[in-house]
């Protein structure tokens, strides 16, 4: 069989200069709108969504989700919004919802979720006219905890289920407040009723289910730049966990930045209404500061 060489030098050609040529799919009528309830995956048939909020101009941009709080068995992607003015610096930001805490759901449905989330985002970004090799996951509480995971645990950890698995789901930049990072070391009473309703064990003991749901446990020297911030008046996660995350990072040689936020509470504000330090605006500062530094 005699086979024609220059018909198909062509034809490859063509296709290569198809695909490098390839534009952009995002319709711009949606910059500087919010678009709700996007389903980006669904486990166990039950769709999960996002909310996405673009800035009014640029792109490709890079990407900050926010993984809400809630103990793991309640909240909301909705306050996800509190983060939009994030767009005037030129970031698309992205609110998700995750599977919660049941009597039939448990740990680690929720990290399941948000992994899925990062590389639905990758699988169309040019869907969101998205920079895919610079996304950055910031949460607090539960969420603190659910983004240091995202920080740390790679494809081993064996939560890269579900959808878009050709993609990555590791993140550029992590910001944890008010996290857990080691279920093996001494809970607050009432927050171990919380876990054991989302995770089905106690925390507390040296378990493997303990060790599997820390964050420290999958600390290496190649994980993304972290910026913890914690309340040293926080009376429902103790500071301590984010000293512990902190010094496994340190000695991994990670690139982080702790900071102790002198007066804060569980939400990084004074429980009597005074001021903290570093006050709110400084924080929101050290936030944008951080995100320009490590995902542009």
């Amino acid at each position: 069989m005699k086979i024609n060489l220059h018909k198909y030098l062509i034809l490859f050609l063509a296709l290569l200069l198809s695909s490098c040529g390839a534009k952009s799919t995002f319709d711009s009528s949606k910059l500087g709108t919010a678009e709700l309830d996007v389903i980006y995956c669904t486990m166990n048939d039950l769709p999960q969504k996002m909310d996405i909020y673009y800035p009014s101009s640029g792109g490709p941009w890079p990407v900050i989700m926010y993984v809400h709080g809630g103990s793991w068995y309640q909240g909301d992607k909705a306050e996800g919004e509190g983060w939009r003015g994030l767009n005037e610096q030129g970031f698309l930001v992205v609110s998700v919802n995750y599977r919660l805490g049941d009597y039939q759901t448990k740990f680690p449905a929720m990290i399941e979720d948000v992994k899925c989330a990062v590389r639905y985002l990758r699988t169309h970004a040019g869907d969101y006219n998205i920079d895919p090799d610079h996304i950055g996951a910031i949460g607090a509480s539960a969420g603190g905890h659910l983004v240091a995971l995202f920080g740390t645990a790679d494809e081993s950890a064996g939560w890269d289920v579900g959808e878009y698995l050709e993609r990555s789901s590791r993140v550029q930049a992590v910001i944890s407040m008010a996290g857990i990072a080691d279920f093996t070391s001494n809970i607050p009473r009432g927050l171990n009723g919380s876990i054991y309703y989302a995770f089905g064990k106690l925390a507390g003991k040296d378990s493997p289910e303990n060790v599997a749901a820390s964050p420290i446990t999958y600390i290496t020297s190649d994980d993304p730049p972290f910026l913890i911030l914690h309340g040293d008046r926080d009376g429902v996660v103790p500071l301590e966990q984010a000293k512990i995350l902190n010094q496994k990072l340190t000695e991994a040689n990670g690139s982080n930045k702790f900071v102790i936020v002198e007066g804060g509470d569980h939400g990084l504000q004074s429980p009597t209404g005074g001021e903290t330090n570093p006050a709110g605006a400084e924080i929101n500062q050290m936030i944008v500061d951080f995100l320009e530094a490590n995902l542009k």
